[in-house]
């Protein structure tokens, strides 16, 4: 009875990370609201209510909007890669607002079209910056009872602002979305200036007081709690090799690293989950969302047909967050992954028949239903998994740049396939582009099984040795 009261007396409070988390989800929010806000913007640009005094839009500037966000993405990830791994996390992060602001005064001020690809690449700069940082900044305040939950709240408030900008973008003017966005960061700036740096960060610093003052916080201890303040501080020290009294060269990134069979494992794993991202189509398909079931020819109007796609993600989030910490990482990539395929082949099969000109006035609810399925599927998974996997199967000393490495490919990605999606249709047909999804999709759930260790409440520790 004396060691089950012990037990409970010793399980640490989580209350200041679910307040951390909440906080910094503030960027979450803005960076769902800014990828949301192409779909309903896309369809007022081209036509002839164009906000912009020089007039509507192409497909083909379209197009760029809709992916130059990613190139910026891209040069964000290399650049706040190297700055979190020389100024930690929080600082950065707070930073973003900087480049957040002025891309939304861009929107809110464009003459032309030029305007707004300044803006979408300024845009993906802070976005790829924030999802290379917080997943890091979630997985080294958490505790590994609830850190997969932790981390796929980032996912649910991304999905949040997506759909929240669909709204917006339905019920009110092109200049609401960057108006909210702009009050959101300067109350996140705000916010998150109270809370301390990742004790991981500090302890790498050498910097012990304040990662003392860290650990006690996040981990709600109280003054007398030494012992469990001192095993926290060894464990941090021990996953970044300062143990030793010399002076510890084997925390430094060493390509030696790479050769070790974690490191590898860990690499490639990660670079498939994150190529995964945009290879299931999804995220592709709803920056398109207005313009693709205006073509589909949907029961229902197209911005109301990408809300509830949008709400379907959201709920897909929600099934993430209560299953991640139960069901496991594995089981979610499964299901996830093969979900999304049955959902774009039965898409596919639709435009097939359609352009065999068969009669299928009676299944105008398909494209609606097949891609809400497609969306909710995802978001299990595909969307919402990828970087709290990789922030815990990454080595300590490979996190910082295994983790730019991932998003190095993930924007690559999200810019390729954004910009040729409507080439890709012309060559393949719409049919043809869905299938070619599915078998990503199918080739991820193949990847999964056969190379993905189970993570969930398992220390770092631990997971190294899944990867031996």
């Amino acid at each position: 009875m004396i060691e089950r009261n012990t037990k409970i007396e010793w399980e640490p409070s989580a209350k200041n990370q679910y307040l951390a988390v909440f906080t910094i989800n503030f960027l979450g929010l803005a960076c769902g609201m800014g990828l949301g806000w192409t779909s309903p913007s896309i369809l007022v640009l081209t036509s002839d209510e164009s906000p912009l005094p020089s007039g509507k839009i192409t497909m083909e500037e379209a197009s760029w909007i809709t992916s130059l966000w990613s190139v910026g993405g891209l040069i964000g990830c290399m650049t706040f890669g190297f700055i979190t791994s020389h100024f930690g996390r929080k600082w950065p992060l707070i930073f973003m607002i900087i480049p957040k602001t002025i891309s939304w005064l861009l929107v809110l001020f464009a003459q032309n079209v030029y305007y707004l690809y300044i803006s979408r690449i300024i845009f993906g700069i802070a976005v790829g910056g924030a999802t290379m940082i917080v997943p890091l900044f979630v997985s080294e305040i958490a505790n590994k009872r609830i850190r997969g939950a932790l981390g796929a709240t980032q996912i649910l408030t991304v999905n949040f602002g997506t759909l929240l900008a669909f709204i917006l973008g339905n019920s009110f003017d092109y200049y609401t979305t960057p108006t909210f966005l702009l009050i959101l960061l300067f109350i996140f700036a705000i916010s998150f200036a109270f809370f301390p740096e990742s004790p991981t960060v500090l302890v790498r610093q050498n910097r012990i007081a304040e990662a003392e003052k860290s650990i006690k916080f996040y981990q709600s201890l109280r003054e007398g709690d030494n012992q469990r303040l001192r095993l926290e501080i060894n464990q941090l020290k021990s996953s970044l090799c300062l143990l030793t009294t010399e002076k510890c060269d084997e925390n430094s990134f060493d390509w030696a690293d790479l050769l070790t069979n974690p490191g590898r494992k860990a690499l490639m794993i990660g670079a498939t989950l994150a190529m995964l991202i945009k290879l299931n189509g999804s995220t592709t398909m709803l920056s398109y969302g207005a313009k693709i079931f205006k073509a589909l020819g949907s029961a229902v109007s197209p911005n109301v047909s990408v809300i509830v796609v949008g709400v379907a993600q959201l709920l897909g989030t929600f099934v993430t967050i209560n299953l991640v910490d139960r069901a496991g990482r594995r089981f979610l990539y499964i299901a996830s992954t093969i979900g999304t395929a049955l959902g774009l082949v039965t898409l596919g099969a639709f435009m097939v028949l359609k352009s065999w000109q068969y009669d299928v006035e009676f299944f105008n609810w398909i494209p609606i239903v097949s891609f809400s399925f497609i969306a909710f599927m995802a978001s299990w998974a595909l969307l919402g998994l990828p970087f709290v996997v990789i922030s815990e199967i990454m080595p300590e000393k490979l996190k910082d740049f295994g983790a730019t490495i991932c998003q190095t490919l993930k924007w690559s990605l999200g810019f390729l396939i954004p910009k040729y999606f409507p080439i890709l249709i012309n060559l393949l047909g719409f049919h043809g582009t869905m299938f070619l999804f599915a078998f990503a999709c199918l080739f991820g759930t193949v990847f999964v099984i056969v190379f993905l260790p189970e993570t969930k409440g398992k220390s770092r520790d631990q997971i190294t040795n899944l990867l031996r």
